[in-house]
């Protein structure tokens, strides 16, 4: 079965070739943030294409280094996942936007918003795919660039919060190909297929099964009838006064009248 983080780490493996396509990245990267000039995340490959987009852009860099918490009542040391910080400078990227972009660069950017905010779940419960937003207008400007791109995406508010969601297999593989896993797509694919065979041949032993079932309950009335009706039969197997046929239906009378010559 395909894990999200699989599908996040082949995202965060592809360098772009193009200064314009690590450009757009950048802009996807921070335009979901949690705070602005900054990259925020759980996942040390997010981390690490941030701080290689923008050296190899020779961008100013601070970090990785971890979020400094605070509310952490004094004593506390259970285990926690920390977000990773890295520190660019949103204005050194220039100024990009979504309407002006070739489509290599909304594909990269759109990576860049997948590799930042993103969250998947793509479980036998049904794929999904959500990026969580501080703003109304931050969360239909995603939206409106997905369908652009051709995914169509859905907006609500949850908790004080917007959320962009993407549900269904098409909607989902329409998202992994746009921002280039083709492994994962490749594997959402194969078990997508293998789901929806499993599923008919299910369907199909369930009506062979239901066929074979009122065959036998036929064949079984079929056979109480001929018993409650055995009783009336004689000993020779006259039924209604008539001779039973043998092993051939009787002549007609001028057929027979020609086989006695």
């Amino acid at each position: 079965m395909l894990v999200a983080g699989e599908v996040k780490g082949e995202l965060a493996r592809i360098v772009p070739a193009r200064t314009c396509c690590r450009r757009a990245e950048l802009a996807g990267l921070l335009s979901t943030d949690r705070t602005v000039g900054q990259v925020s995340t759980f996942d040390y490959g997010t981390a690490r294409i941030a701080v290689q987009l923008a050296a190899s852009l020779g961008l100013p860099i601070s970090g990785p280094h971890p979020a400094v918490w605070s509310g952490r009542p004094a004593g506390d040391r259970s285990p926690r996942r920390h977000h990773l910080v890295v520190g660019l400078d949103r204005a050194s990227i220039g100024d990009w936007t979504w309407d002006a972009a070739p489509a290599c660069d909304r594909r990269a950017y759109l990576r860049g918003v997948v590799l930042g905010r993103g969250s998947m779940s793509l479980g036998s419960s049904g794929p999904h795919v959500e990026f969580v937003l501080r703003s109304r207008s931050a969360a239909e400007g995603l939206r409106r660039r997905l369908r652009q791109s051709g995914a169509r995406a859905g907006v609500l508010e949850r908790r004080g919060r917007w959320v962009v969601y993407l549900k269904g297999r098409e909607e989902v593989a329409t998202l992994l190909r746009l921002t280039g896993a083709n492994r994962g797509l490749l594997d959402f694919e194969t078990a997508r297929v293998g789901s929806e065979v499993r599923n008919r041949l299910n369907r199909l032993l369930n009506a062979e099964e239901a066929n074979l079932a009122r065959t036998v309950r036929a064949a079984d009335q079929q056979l109480r009838a001929q018993a409650a009706a055995g009783g009336r039969l004689g000993h020779a197997g006259k039924l209604n006064g008539r001779e039973p046929f043998g092993g051939e239906p009787p002549l007609a009378p001028d057929r027979r009248a020609r086989a006695q010559r």
